[in-house]
This record gives structure tokens, sequence and C-alpha cells, in this order.
């Protein structure tokens, strides 16, 4: 059984509308908190965000019968912080169980004050948004932002695009290191199976992940020559092959005992297919990079990019190369994202294997499917493509897309308008949106799989849009308490 949210209020508790914040504060959890009991208090707004929250719940589960779950609202709530403030869950489950104005934003009151949330409940049910539901309450939350900001109706939307990477949380990867992942990931999972039936054949796994490790580290210390006799550089080349043939020996007898033991577990006993596909997965990220490394260290190879895998864990992660100074590489995703003229961002997508001017209509299209009065769009040169420039001019008043190369006399007149410069001016501003993104959460992605990392995002900006929201709206409290008269004054 899931509710959105409890309809009868407890003894003690605090309605949300009726929550006070401090206007003088600078902590970035009272504007987030004000952006949550602005959905809260507008009705309309309540009632459309809590239809979305509906749909998460699992098809398996019945919202009127069994076990009461946690509120909806309660997750929302929490997804929120935990993405916006950068925390994990080990911070959220201090943050939720002893944060006085949190607790009240949760409905907790003096009856329940002594109710404590557990670590793994917090991470079942923030983990229940999808990318789709986020995306929907997204459009929500900017457009009652649109309704604090805008002039007037009429008021058209200015985008700004541009892309970033959200690195994905992984260590540098070279072939051996990735070999020892899979290798050892292999031995204690088909360990713990041995373990399950009663079976002794892997009872030393430590044991042998040590002595794979010792191996690992000898072919990883180990370095070319630098002497200028070309006899050392040979004989210190024979050491290095001698070391790394010896480690992808041991790993390749580790792998292919663990095959016929799998084998012999899958005939004997009934297993789930996820354990079978689990262990299978290891074992082909290791024969993969044994072959490399053999291709590479003994027969000289120089492996193509489109083999290389920089992760056994999170293996949509991509190598990626921005030209920023100071970062020559980056382990992660590219995440694109349009953002209005207010700081409000209106639509991202999660980019795999592409480049920027692939997505750069695509953008626009599906910014345009939710905010139709977006017509114009400034991008940097990433984005030129003349394709590109051709579609986006039949979708947009005004594109301001700066070419890559020399210039026609046409492309000069058109990019020395007055228009042109003032909105390529402003395109610069994408960047702090950019940041503030980083800064509130959305660095590094924490959770695991391509699935987890387009949730990570979505609710990363959905936070980050009501974070927006809420400064709006802890500013113009602000601005009230200034100018109320003090006690003393009035009287």
């Amino acid at each position: 059984m899931r509710q959105v949210q409890d309809k009868q209020m407890k003894l003690g508790e605090t309605d949300i509308s009726d929550i006070v914040f401090d206007p003088k504060s600078r902590d970035d959890i009272p504007p987030l908190l004000m952006g949550l009991q602005h959905i809260y208090m507008n009705e309309k707004l309540r009632k459309e965000v809590f239809a979305i929250l509906e749909t998460i719940v699992p098809e398996e589960v019945d919202l009127d019968q069994g076990r009461p779950g946690m509120e909806l609202w309660k997750i929302f709530v929490m997804g929120t912080l935990r993405h916006n403030l950068n925390w994990d869950y080990d911070r959220l489950l201090e943050m939720v169980n002893n944060h006085k104005i949190i607790r009240q934003m949760l409905g907790h009151g003096l009856v329940d004050d002594e109710y404590r949330y557990n670590l793994q409940t917090l991470k079942d049910n923030v983990r229940l948004f999808t990318p789709e539901a986020l995306g929907k309450i997204n459009r929500l939350v900017v457009e009652a932002g649109h309704f604090l900001v805008k002039e007037n109706e009429d008021e058209k939307l200015r985008g700004r695009c541009d892309s970033f990477v959200v690195e994905t949380d992984v260590h540098y990867p070279t072939d051996i290191n990735l070999l020892f992942d899979a290798t050892r990931k292999v031995i204690q999972l088909i360990a713990l199976l041995c373990a399950m039936f009663g079976l002794t054949e892997w009872r030393q796994s430590a044991s042998q992940i040590r002595r794979l490790k010792k191996l690992f580290r000898d072919a990883q210390k180990i370095k070319h020559s630098s002497s200028k006799d070309e006899e050392k550089k040979e004989q210190q080349k024979a050491r290095i092959v001698a070391a790394h043939e010896a480690y992808i020996e041991k790993a390749r007898d580790l792998v292919d005992k663990a095959k016929l033991t799998l084998v012999y577990i899958a005939s004997a006993y009934d297993l789930f297919p996820w354990q079978v596909d689990e262990i299978m997965g290891f074992i082909a990220h290791a024969e993969r990079q044994i072959d490399q490394i053999k291709r590479r260290v003994v027969h000289g190879e120089k492996i193509p990019h489109s083999e290389k895998v920089f992760s056994v864990f999170q293996e949509h992660t991509e190598w990626i190369k921005k030209g920023k100074a100071g970062v020559p590489v980056e382990l992660g995703l590219r995440v694109c994202i349009l953002e209005d003229q207010y700081g409000f961002i209106l639509h991202h997508q999660v980019i795999q294997k592409q480049t920027d001017d692939k997505v750069a209509v695509s953008m626009v299209d599906e910014t345009q499917a939710q905010f139709s009065d977006l017509r114009v769009c400034s991008f940097d040169k990433g984005f030129w493509s003349p394709a590109n420039r051709t579609e986006l001019e039949k979708r947009l008043d005004l594109l301001v897309l700066p070419k890559k190369g020399k210039l026609s006399l046409k492309d000069q007149a058109a990019q020395q308008s007055d228009e042109f410069i003032r909105s390529r001016r402003q395109h610069s501003a994408v960047e702090s949106g950019i940041n503030a993104l980083e800064v509130h959460g959305l660095d590094r992605c924490l959770d695991h799989g391509i699935d987890g990392f387009r949730r990570y995002v979505a609710m990363a900006v959905v936070a980050r849009n009501i974070q927006k929201l809420g400064a709006i709206l802890h500013a113009q409290l602000r601005e009230k308490t200034k100018r109320k008269p003090a006690a003393h004054e009035a009287a």
C-alpha cells in the first residue's frame, strides 16, 4: 500500500504551509525547502505533482492494500535533498533523522518525533523514480518558476544550450587493473555460490585473490627502461613481458576454474538467471582484458579505442577529452542541457557515444514539445554543422550557432548583427548554470548502471530547478523582511 501523503495530520505536526524559514539564512537548505513548500501550497501544482508521483509505484504494488510503504511525498523530498545538496545516503539519513525543519517537511510531529529511518529504506525508495516521471515534474516546476519571474505571458523564452561531462564513480582504468577487478569479482561471486550449496572448491578464495593481486602489483610496478643501452632495454622489456604473462596466466587459470564450477553448480542446483548472468558478465570482462593485455604487451599491438572498456562496473563510462585546461581526460558521459534566460533548465539529454553536433536538433525539438514559446536559442561552435543550421533555422526565430572555420561574407554579416552578438555574449551564462548543477550534486554520479545514471541526472535537474524556484521566493521573503518596520518603530 502506498500513499502520496497521509491525509490525517498527527498530533503536534506542523502543516507544511506553516513552516517558517529564516530570511537571513545563506545556506542551501532553506531555498530548496521553500521551493518544495511552494509546490505543496499551490493546490493545482500539488495535485499534478502528486498524480505523477503515483506513477512511480511498481505495478505489483497495490496503492490501497497491504503494508504501508513510505509516503511518496517523503520520497520526493528525500530525493531532492540528496541530489541538490550533493549528499550521500549516510548524510541524508543523518539529516532526515535529526534536522528539525526537514522533519517538518517530511510530516513528522510530536507523536512520531522518535521515528527513525533506516539506510536501506532510503536507498530502496529514492531509486523508485524514473527519468520519465522526473521529466514531467520538471516541466511543472519550470512553469511555476516562469509564473513568478515572467513580466508578461507573451514573453518568449530565450534558450542557451551546452554540454558538460558528468563523471561516473570509477577509478582510473588500465587494462591490468580492469583485469584484476573482473577476476576478483568472478572469484568472490563463485565462492559465494559454493558457500550457499556447501561446496568447498573455493574455500581459499581470499588467498587466491591475494596471490592474484601480488602478480598484478608486480606487473604494475615494473617500468620501461630509460637507458640508452639497447641491450638493457631489451632485458627490461623481457622482464615486463614475463611479469604480465605470469599475471594473465594466473587470471586465466582462475577464470577457467570458475567456469567449470559454474557449469557444475548450474547443472546440479537451481540458480536464478541473474546469478549466472552476473558471473558470466565478469568472466567476459576478464577474458577481454586478458586478450588485450596479451596483444598490447606481448605482441606490441595498439588496441583500438573502440575495443576498450573503461570500467567493468560502470560499462557505460566513456573516455572524454573536452580540451579543458588542466583536465586532460574525464571518465563519464556527456550531458546536454538547455537553459532559459531565467536560469531554469528546460530540458536535458544524456549523450552516449555521440558528439554535441548530433543532438542539437533533438534538444530543440524536445524542448519545444514542452515549451512551445522557445523561439531563440544559442549554441557554441561544438554544435555546428550545415545540417544543424538548416534544420534549426526552420524551428527558431533567431538561431545563434557560430560557424566553424573561415566565414563567408554572408556568414560574417549574420554573425556581426547586434542581436546575434548580444545573444552570443549572453550564451556564456549557461556555464554558470552548469557550474551550479555540478556544485549541487551533478559533478559525479553515485548511482550504478546506465539507468541509475539517467535517473541521477534527471533528479539533479529537477532538484536544481526547485532550488532556483525557492531562491526566488527566499529573495522575496528577505526583501519583504527588510521593508517591514521593526516593532519599536511601529510603536
